[in-house]
């Protein structure tokens, strides 16, 4: 049975590749992030161990001292950890992030995972398991788009690959032609917040890859809480075949209960 290690992040992306890992054949060894990872996820692993994020450089001996070689990255660390002075004040992460040419995500996790590879593990596309979970050009639930909300997904696909091309973000809100909001930072539930707050009402959100996304460690995702979020009659529309769908069966049961469509083109 191979062995694989999983740097375990935020959601439920974790649990996912863990237990579709092992359905592969695989015994998973998971390293969780306090603050971050889900205490669930040891239900679905053969051996889970929890780090501080200040203790990021334990990582690639960790994985070693445990005989693995073959690591992914699974589920993003909280990006507010970036303004915590009592994380940021540790020594070795004042190191790494002095040698980091800026904060955006695609520079911090790519200089993270090319740190890995230089310590001699290999890194897997963070998607290997989980091809199922990533939906082909179809309509996904009952409600399909409206001619209205068809244009608004054209813009916003315009839209969001020139944002994902600035790694600032991959999702944008857009409503009868206008751009409601953005995704930078806050990620994609709070820019779903902030759109619907300025309309009372639905809206159209769309959610892509980026132009040079980097699978190691960077994959759109939605799932439950996303549907959860987004108000009643609203439509979401997201890049086939390279988003990961979290939660499918629940999430598609609940658009169809909000009369929210969800698509997946490109």
């Amino acid at each position: 049975m191979e062995r694989i290690g999983i740097v375990a992040g935020r959601g439920n992306f974790p649990i996912l590749f863990a237990r579709e890992a092992k359905k592969a054949g695989c015994s998973c060894l998971a390293i969780a992030v306090k603050g971050n990872t889900k205490m669930s996820l040891r239900k679905y692993v053969d051996k889970l161990i929890w780090i501080r994020v200040s203790e990021f450089k334990r990582i690639a001996n960790i994985f070693k001292e445990e005989n693995i070689r073959k690591v992914a990255l699974a589920g993003q660390i909280n990006p507010y950890t970036l303004f915590n002075p009592g994380i940021m004040a540790h020594p070795d992460l004042q190191d790494f992030f002095g040698k980091v040419e800026d904060r955006r995500a695609d520079t911090v996790f790519s200089a993270f995972a090319n740190k890995l590879q230089d310590a001699g593990l290999e890194l897997l596309d963070s998607t290997l398991f989980l091809v199922k979970h990533m939906p082909k050009n179809t309509v996904l639930t009952q409600r399909k788009p409206s001619d209205g909300e068809r244009k608004d997904i054209e813009l916003g696909f315009k839209i969001a690959k020139h944002l994902g091309a600035l790694d600032i973000g991959q999702s944008v809100c857009v409503k009868d032609g206008a751009i409601l909001a953005v995704e930078s930072i806050e990620g994609t539930d709070n820019t779903i917040r902030r759109a619907a707050s300025l309309v009372k009402s639905a809206i159209v959100l769309v959610k892509v890859s980026k132009p040079f996304q980097d699978i190691r460690f960077d994959v759109p995702v939605v799932g439950l809480k996303t549907i959860k979020n987004l108000p009643r009659g609203s439509c979401m529309a997201i890049e086939s075949s390279k988003t990961l769908f979290l939660d499918q069966e629940a999430a598609i049961g609940l658009a169809d209960r909000k009369g929210i469509t969800v698509v997946a083109e490109g």
